[in-house]
């Protein structure tokens, strides 16, 4: 069936609750790093669905937190500015039975927009008792119309198809926006850099993931199929270059057999992955620093 309607829908909430499991649930494929720290999303990203004649374009957006530093201020600018221009805006909660402080900004700027919004309670397996749900809808409720309310679990795929169904008024009338089998708006070398980065996060502890960036200095396609990526870790001290090599190499030996698999799954090809750590310390007050590893303001 050719596509005659388009969506376009930001993802919205704090640090951590979900919305890139939710992305990639949408879009049935993996377009966005994933782990249990807060503020692992830096960039708005943009997922693609086709279903039926409509084409759904979601926006993943950072977590809106209070910024320690300029790479903060850009992501909580980030996060702000994605609630402009679009259909309709999913607000992502957990289910707590209270509307903190940046869920009420967040709300504040949907009603400054004008936007419709769906609230969608996410990890609502993390609940023993589904009856305590009644208590986070009256809390939210209380706080704005929301033109739907749909519980949720992003990973457990649980109610995924119910959200799609609620999100499909919001289509109108209009041209298919991306071609077909474009999953995301990211090139392929950029997510191949947040894949190194996810696992980062996944192997280390709290602050030294937060202080690494990931630039891909080389990915090129051999005569073999075989392609060749070469991707610099950069880190924020000397002590955290350690730490992310490990003994004998042994932790970025690990970092790196995990994010070649991953690469090669979303490529579909064999990966020769070469790592190197470097240190530029504070670079993430630094906006020159900042837009050279992707973080662009402008």
């Amino acid at each position: 069936m050719s596509i005659t309607k388009s969506a376009m829908i930001t993802l919205c909430g704090r640090p951590n609750v979900g919305k890139s499991t939710l992305t990639n649930a949408l879009v049935g494929e993996k377009i966005a790093i994933v782990s249990n720290k807060p503020q692992t999303t830096r960039n708005r990203i943009c997922g693609v669905v086709n279903r039926d004649n409509t084409q759904f374009v979601f926006l993943d957006t950072p977590g809106f937190h209070k910024s320690r530093n300029r790479l903060g201020d850009y992501m909580v600018k980030v996060a702000r500015e994605s609630i402009a221009d679009v259909d309709a805006v999913v607000l992502l909660v957990e289910p707590t039975a209270r509307v903190g402080i940046p869920e009420q900004e967040l709300l504040r700027r949907i009603q400054e927009a004008g936007l419709p919004a769906v609230l969608c309670i996410n990890k609502i397996d993390t609940l023993p008792d589904k009856e305590a749900l009644l208590a986070v809808i009256a809390a939210y409720t209380a706080a704005h119309d929301f033109d739907a309310v749909v519980p949720l679990s992003a990973l457990k795929r649980d109610g995924v198809g119910e959200l799609m169904d609620e999100l499909s008024k919001y289509a109108a009338e209009g041209p298919q926006l991306f071609p077909d089998g474009m999953v995301t708006d990211q090139p392929d070398r950029q997510v191949v850099g947040e894949i190194v980065r996810e696992k980062l996060l996944r192997n280390l502890d709290q602050e030294i993931p937060h202080g690494a960036a990931v630039e891909i200095t080389r990915f090129a396609e051999r005569d073999d199929e075989v392609i060749e990526v070469e991707a610099t870790i950069y880190c924020e001290k000397k002590s955290h270059k350690g730490i992310i090599i490990g003994h004998e190499g042994a932790m970025l030996k690990k970092i790196g057999a995990e994010a070649r698999r991953d690469i090669e799954r979303f490529m579909g090809a064999r990966v020769y992955l070469q790592t190197w750590v470097k240190v530029r310390e504070n670079w993430r007050d630094s906006m020159r620093d900042i837009r050279s590893f992707g973080y662009d303001d402008q």
